[in-house]
């Protein structure tokens, strides 16, 4: 059976299943930090708090995950980690409708749902790469990604609305219902009916010892010439993005005088931007030489930082719009362009460790620029954590451009065997 194409039934319910998974996480995402601080009243601190523990999954599990990925059929891992997911999302419904809601809980069952989004992003590159033949990969990323993109744009804008209008709980009862549908799509995702007869014998290598392969996967990223600058750069850029991000709701609530539907609208923009990249990405990836395209999500991502920074002198909603829609458009185009990267220059059968080991470092950063963001803003205040965050987006943007991407005209084909 050869591989399908993006536009195939399985490629088609395997897009469903992520829309839905990412619609459920930003639901969830965007609802959580708005109840802790217009219902329980929470500071940034406590913001910090739930956002490191939402991500802290990511640096602890990313590792192990990635390499039961390569064990198992990916699919399979995908569902559970949807499942478990479902369940953190069941109990933080049922601990708002008690009405025994604290931070300490939020935060216990953030850190849940997160390992569900561990497990689902580790297989899914894989996946895609059995799932699509390699001349597609660029374009079958460009959809998952359109579909990611729409869940950005939707999830906080609906969540600000429902939080405003009913509070959280209608909020995480749709959100419960995503996370359903994408069980269910992903159970009709037949494992055996995916594998391209290319990838079998790979698959079924002897398995060694898990830290072994785990050493493997993190050697193998660490050599590349490639992959090591854009391990450094996503590091950087997520442990920014983070600091900006835990002070952004309690600093438009108490010094842009935004309430929850505004806040809402106002990140609705990052998936808004994220669509908006998405869309250009396959013509921008072709007009440019690679490494340029690559080049302009961090480039984005520092003048989107700027735009903040800016309205500690001229408080204004549509600056802070604007930069979480270049938050949203330039790094979509890195997300697509350095995925397909991934996917062409690492073997097969080492997919999801390489996967997880960005995912380690990239969103391991998370919850460290998380931390940072709480304790900034608790000792100097919500506008400090704009100018550091400002500071870290423009070290990425150096280390970027002072790598082989600058000299990079066209995507490398080679694939590295293994085994």
């Amino acid at each position: 059976m050869q591989p399908v194409t993006p536009s195939s039934p399985r490629f088609v319910r395997l897009s469903l299943a992520n829309l839905a998974a990412q619609s459920a996480e930003q639901l969830s995402l965007a609802t959580v930090p708005l109840v802790a601080v217009l219902v329980l009243g929470s500071s940034v601190g406590d913001i910090g708090l739930l956002t490191a523990m939402g991500t802290l999954p990511f640096l602890l599990l990313s590792l192990p995950l990635g390499s039961l990925a390569d064990r198992m059929p990916r699919q399979q891992l995908m569902l559970w980690g949807e499942l478990l997911r479902l369940i953190a999302l069941l109990l933080m419904l049922a601990a708002l409708h008690s009405a025994q809601l604290q931070v300490g809980w939020l935060a216990v069952l953030s850190f849940v749902g997160a390992i569900g989004t561990v497990a689902f992003s580790v297989a899914t590159p894989g996946l895609v790469s059995e799932l699509v033949p390699r001349s597609a990969l660029a374009q079958a990323n460009a959809r998952l990604e359109v579909a990611r993109s729409m869940a950005f744009a939707s999830g906080p804008a609906v969540a600000g609305s429902l939080v405003a209008w009913a509070g959280g709980l209608p909020t995480i009862a749709l959100a419960v219902a995503l996370s359903g549908l994408a069980v269910f799509a992903l159970f009709g995702l037949r494992p055996a009916a995916t594998v391209a007869p290319q990838h079998l014998p790979e698959r079924n290598r002897p398995k060694r010892h898990l830290l072994a392969e785990v050493v493997e996967g993190v050697r193998f990223v660490r050599q590349h010439a490639l992959l090591m600058p854009l391990l450094v750069t996503g590091a950087v850029f997520n442990l920014a993005w983070f600091t900006l991000q835990t002070a952004f709701v309690p600093y438009a609530i108490h010094h842009l005088g935004m309430g929850a539907d505004a806040v809402g609208l106002t990140m609705a923009c990052y998936g808004a931007g994220m669509l908006a990249g998405a869309l250009a990405s396959p013509r921008l990836i072709a007009a440019l030489p690679f490494g340029r395209a690559v080049q302009l999500g961090p480039v984005a991502g520092l003048a989107a930082a700027a735009c903040l920074a800016a309205t500690l002198v001229w408080p204004s909603a549509a600056l802070a719009a604007l930069c979480f829609f270049l938050l949203g458009s330039g790094p979509m185009v890195w997300s697509i362009s350095t995925t397909t990267l991934r996917q062409h220059v690492t073997p097969h059968a080492m997919l999801g460790r390489v996967s997880s080991v960005f995912l380690t470092v990239n969103a391991g950063a998370r919850p460290i620029g998380a931390a940072l963001g709480g304790w900034v803003g608790m000792g100097w205040g919500e506008g400090t954590c704009l100018l550091v965050a400002l500071a870290g987006f423009a070290v990425q943007v150096v280390v970027i451009v002072s790598s082989p991407f600058s000299g990079l005209r066209r995507l490398p084909q080679e694939r590295t065997h293994v085994g």
